[in-house]
C-alpha cells in the first residue's frame, strides 16, 4: 500500500477527493467513482453518477444537483447506507414539512431537535474520529503525503474547508431567514419549496466562497471550521489507514480509467 501511494505523491494534479464518515469506516469519492473502507478490514467500491453538464451551468439548480451528486453513496441501493438508515434519513428530510403547519416557535423548536438527534446518530460510535481521518487521508492527497501518512510519519490536518458541517453551519442561517421572509402561507408545498431553495441558495454561496481567494468570503467558513472541533477527533493511526486505503482505490481507479 505504501508504495503505491508513494507514487501517487509523485503525480503533478490528482483529482479533487471529498468524503464521508461513518460509525464503521469512511467513505471517499470524486468525481467518478467512490470507495467504502471499513474498519473491518472490508473495502466496497462503485462509480458515481455520470454528471450532466448542462444542470451544472444553471444558478440554484447547479448547487442542488451538485448536493445530490455528493449524497449518492449514501443514497443509492448497494451504496454505504442500510436500507433502514435510508428510510431514516428520508424521514429527518421530510420533516420540516410536516413543521410548517405548527406555530413558528414549536416549528423551531421541532426541527432543531430533529435536527440535534440526527447529528447524534450520524456522529454515533467512531464517527468522530474516522471524520477527522478522512479528512486527514484528503489533506495528505492534496499535500502529497500519502505515504509519510500512511507509516505515520506525517499528520496532515483534521480540519477541512469542503466539509459538509461547513455546509450545515450556512444552511440553517439561511433556512431560518428564509422561513421569516417567506411570503405565502405554510402549507406541504410552501414549506418544500423553503426547504429546497435554502439548500439551493446555501451551495451558491458555498460555491462562491469555494471559488473565492478574498479573506472576507472565507470567513464564512468559520463557524463551520469551529463546529468541526466537536464533530471530529483525533485520529489513531489506524483510522487514518482506514481513510487511505479507500483514497487509494478511488485514485487507482481515476487514473487507470
Amino acid at each position: 500500500m505504501e508504495s503505491v501511494l508513494a507514487s501517487f505523491d509523485g503525480l503533478q494534479a490528482l483529482p479533487r477527493l471529498g468524503g464521508m464518515a461513518r460509525p464503521d469506516g469512511i467513505a471517499i469519492v470524486s468525481e467518478r467513482f467512490w470507495a467504502f473502507a471499513g474498519v473491518d478490514g472490508t473495502l466496497r467500491e462503485g462509480a458515481m453518477p455520470a454528471p450532466r453538464e448542462r444542470l451544472r451551468k444553471i444558478p440554484l439548480v447547479r448547487g442542488l444537483f451538485r448536493l445530490g451528486l455528493s449524497l449518492s453513496p449514501l443514497f443509492r441501493r448497494g451504496g454505504v447506507a442500510k436500507a433502514r438508515e435510508r428510510l431514516l434519513l428520508v424521514a429527518a428530510v421530510a420533516a420540516p414539512l410536516v413543521f410548517a403547519f405548527l406555530p413558528h416557535r414549536l416549528s423551531l423548536i421541532a426541527g432543531l431537535a430533529v435536527t440535534f438527534g440526527l447529528i447524534v446518530w450520524l456522529l454515533r460510535g467512531r464517527t468522530l474520529a474516522l471524520h477527522g481521518a478522512e479528512h486527514r487521508a484528503i489533506a495528505a492527497a492534496e499535500e502529497r503525503r500519502l505515504a509519510e501518512t500512511w507509516r505515520g510519519a506525517a499528520r496532515p490536518t483534521r480540519f477541512a474547508a469542503r466539509c459538509g458541517t461547513n455546509f450545515a453551519a450556512l444552511v440553517f442561517p439561511v433556512a431560518i431567514a428564509l422561513q421569516r421572509v417567506w411570503p405565502f402561507a405554510p402549507t406541504v408545498y410552501a414549506s418544500a419549496a423553503v426547504v429546497i431553495l435554502s439548500l439551493a441558495l446555501t451551495m451558491e454561496l458555498w460555491l462562491a466562497v469555494e471559488g473565492s481567494t478574498r479573506r472576507f468570503a472565507r470567513a464564512f467558513l468559520l463557524p463551520g471550521l469551529g463546529l468541526q472541533r466537536i464533530t471530529t477527533r483525533e485520529p489513531r493511526l489506524a483510522e487514518t489507514q482506514v481513510a487511505l486505503r479507500a483514497v487509494e482505490s478511488v485514485l487507482r481507479r481515476e487514473l487507470t480509467a
